[in-house]
């Protein structure tokens, strides 16, 4: 009887100690594992170490960068800021010259005996409109006569060589008409005085005639002529006062196209087409002009 007891006793003091570590062991792995059961039923006791295993991603390739070139900053000089003329004024002026010869006898180095006259005339109107500030555009009419008439002129380069000629005649009208586009800009910070620069594109006709001799020795020729111009003209202007200025300009540079048609003693024909440019200053040039600002 004790020794069925003690048997007992031993074999249930047996199961609990082995029912006490299979507890611990089972706490041990679910703090370390984790069960997963696959589509057939089977679980599987995982580590949670392989699980929260982060697999590298491959680092990806930086691009090259492009060094970029940088401009250098424009300065800003305020040219047009400062209104030398507003928007929305209108400017109207002109320019006249007229100049007359006489001789008399005239002896001068190797021109011998001038006995003759002549004029030029030209007068110039234009007008235009301030559609922005210091910029204007308009049109521009020109007519200019010259005539000459030499009764007597020798050219004495020595006893062998000698010019005499008497009875010369030049007569010629010219009519321009152009359109221009004005930029105006105020000397430093004043309103009186400033610079400007007209860009023109110029139409001219001409028609005139010479001739030399008298009686049955009489020679002329008529001509008609067509040119077409592209230039700039540059200037200044002083107001003298609100609304008026004396304007000082040189002369138009730029490129010239002239095609020239003769007919002398109505029988014989000629023609000459030129091309030229002109970029010099000159001082011979100089237009002087009044310009009303309204």
């Amino acid at each position: 009887m004790n020794i069925r007891f003690l048997f007992c006793f031993l074999l249930l003091v047996t199961g609990f100690c082995l029912a006490k570590a299979q507890t611990v062991a089972n706490e041990v792995l679910s703090q370390d594992s984790i069960v997963l059961t696959d589509s057939t039923g089977c679980k599987y006791l995982v580590p949670v170490s392989v699980l929260s295993h982060k697999v590298e991603q491959p680092k990806e390739i930086q691009p090259i960068k492009k060094t970029k070139f940088h401009r250098p900053q424009r300065i800003d000089r305020e040219i047009m800021e400062a209104v030398f003329i507003p928007k929305g004024q209108w400017l109207a002026g002109g320019t006249v010259s007229y100049s007359e010869h006489n001789e008399e006898n005239l002896n001068f180095l190797v021109l011998k005996d001038v006995d003759g006259l002549g004029y030029s005339f030209n007068v110039s109107p234009y007008v235009g409109y301030f559609f922005r500030d210091n910029m204007a555009a308009g049109i521009r009419f020109a007519y200019n006569r010259k005539h000459l008439h030499l009764r007597n002129f020798e050219l004495n380069l020595g006893e062998d060589f000698n010019i005499d000629l008497e009875n010369l005649y030049y007569l010629e009208h010219k009519y321009e008409v152009s359109g221009f586009l004005r930029t105006y800009m105020p000397i430093g910070r004043s309103k009186i005085f400033g610079l400007f620069n007209e860009v023109r594109l110029t139409y001219g006709y001409a028609q005139g005639k010479n001739s030399t001799g008298a009686g049955t020795e009489y020679d002329g020729t008529y001509e008609r002529s067509h040119n077409l111009q592209v230039g700039i003209a540059p200037g200044m202007a002083a107001f003298i006062t609100n609304w008026s200025a004396v304007e000082v300009s040189i002369g138009v540079m730029g490129y010239n196209f002239k095609w020239q048609d003769q007919k002398s003693n109505q029988i014989e024909n000629g023609k000459r087409n030129t091309c030229s440019g002109n970029f010099k200053i000159n001082l011979f040039s100089i237009n002087i002009g009044m310009t009303f600002y309204l």
